[in-house]
């Protein structure tokens, strides 16, 4: 697929077609643009194209791949599939196979895969994005096996020792993770992500001066990294900061936008519908009557779930590469980007709903981000959102743990909310994920603004 820039969006009349341009000359122009995160600019070219050339496969192929990125994957998989019948080419199954994993439908990627390999039985990229599908499809021999063919025919490619060394983790076999994680990093020493994943191996080894010397060799290179600076203190627990930096949270989710959804599909990832089911048992049947913000909405993984019981429906986020792709699923109002306690600081009372799945594990100190919450609901208003949970034996309100998240205890969230008003508590656990090979322990946390309230 063509790679994506985090560049602003433009419209058709922000640019100046060169005159006298070819067929393919204009279809490659549309693909430079595309390559360049130019989503618009680059669809009009290619309609444009097609309605020359109604059968010209590669703009088919490159519409396609724009609509899925435009959240539209039922016309993406048409137009892919279209390509594929005047042009049956390896890349093109490849294509199809990556959005039928997107959409969840494993059978199909599957053997959108297999005849890319029947194609091209030398392509790495597809073996490795098999390994991803029988990972998600929960049949890790299978991806073992197509982990290790993709090594066969590239022994030093990156990507799939990182996804080789998740595999082993999960499986509990962490040297040999920590060996794939080292490999990948004699091809890209300065990764951020295979420098994490080596040093969350050193944790599971009970290795933690490893793991800090990684993250203090990485401040010694780069002295600014706020990555390595957290991730530091969640290591040795010194000079722990109250909620992550802000510089950290984006870095870290500007950094792996476009895997963001895969990635959390191989996991088992379950906080958007946790969040969806106990909206529907607090607010009944959805009629699309409440004013929603996902808070922390990411690549908008609760938007298309909550999307039926809103009348309106925004997002804030700090990643802007996250905003790119909640966008482009259209089912938000609005979008904005912004630090979410500030953001919800400034906001008067506007949403019957404020939802979070997955972004309190940011913050240590809760309090200030509830406050914030509570003031921008519009009584009886409802927050929802999980965190992870610290087990109450450690005595603590909340801790930063060695994979850089906050958990915090069941006792302290209650005071938090109660000692700001809120009533109607209710907390429930559950496991939100799976990470090397273990249930993540979570909670489910419900609570409303009171219906008669006045300002704090």
């Amino acid at each position: 697929m063509p790679p994506t820039a985090a560049a602003p969006e433009l419209d058709e009349a922000d640019f100046e077609l060169p005159e006298g341009l070819s067929l393919p000359e204009t279809l490659a122009f549309a693909s430079r643009l595309h390559q360049l995160g130019q989503l618009d600019p680059a669809v009009a070219l290619y309609e444009r194209v097609l309605a020359e050339a109604p059968d010209q496969p590669d703009a088919l192929a490159f519409l396609g791949i724009a609509s899925h990125q435009r959240g539209d994957s039922a016309r993406a998989i048409a137009l892919l599939r279209r390509s594929l019948e005047i042009a049956p080419r390896a890349g093109g199954w490849n294509n199809l196979g990556n959005v039928l994993l997107a959409q969840r439908r494993f059978d199909e990627a599957g053997t959108a895969y297999e005849h890319c390999v029947a194609l091209e039985p030398g392509n790495v990229e597809v073996f490795n994005n098999l390994g991803v599908l029988r990972r998600a499809q929960r049949r890790d021999a299978e991806a073992e096996q197509a982990y290790l063919r993709a090594l066969d025919i590239d022994p030093e490619n990156p990507d799939v020792h990182n996804n080789l060394g998740n595999l082993r983790l999960d499986q509990g076999r962490v040297p040999e993770a920590v060996a794939h994680f080292c490999r990948a990093l004699l091809v890209l020493p300065l990764s951020p992500s295979t420098r994490r994943m080596l040093a969350s191996a050193h944790l599971l080894l009970g290795e933690r001066d490893k793991a800090a010397q990684i993250f203090r060799d990485w401040l010694a290179a780069e002295p600014d990294s706020a990555t390595a600076r957290h991730h530091l203190a969640a290591c040795t627990g010194d000079d722990v900061p109250e909620r992550a930096d802000d510089a950290y949270v984006e870095a870290t989710f500007d950094s792996f936008a476009d895997s963001f959804e895969s990635k959390l599909a191989s996991l088992t990832y379950r906080a958007p519908e946790l969040l969806r089911d106990a909206l529907a048992r607090r607010c009944g049947e959805p009629d699309a009557s409440l004013s929603v913000l996902d808070a922390g909405c990411g690549t908008g993984l609760c938007g298309p779930l909550i999307r039926p019981w809103a009348v309106r429906l925004e997002g804030v986020d700090l990643s802007a590469r996250m905003l790119q792709s909640a966008a482009q699923k259209r089912v938000y109002d609005g979008l904005y980007k912004c630090e979410l306690t500030e953001f919800l600081a400034a906001t008067p009372p506007r949403w019957d709903v404020v939802l979070s799945a997955d972004t309190l594990c940011y913050f240590g100190d809760l309090r200030a981000v509830l406050a914030a919450a509570r003031q921008t609901l519009r009584p009886p208003g409802l927050l929802l959102f999980t965190v992870e949970a610290l087990d109450a034996a450690s005595g603590e309100d909340w801790r930063l743990m060695g994979h850089g998240r906050y958990a915090h205890s069941a006792a302290y969230v209650r005071r938090c909310l109660a000692e700001l008003g809120y009533v109607g508590i209710r907390l429930d656990p559950v496991d939100l994920r799976t990470e090397a090979g273990r249930p993540v322990a979570g909670l489910v946390v419900e609570a409303f603004r009171p219906a008669e309230d006045t300002p704090r």
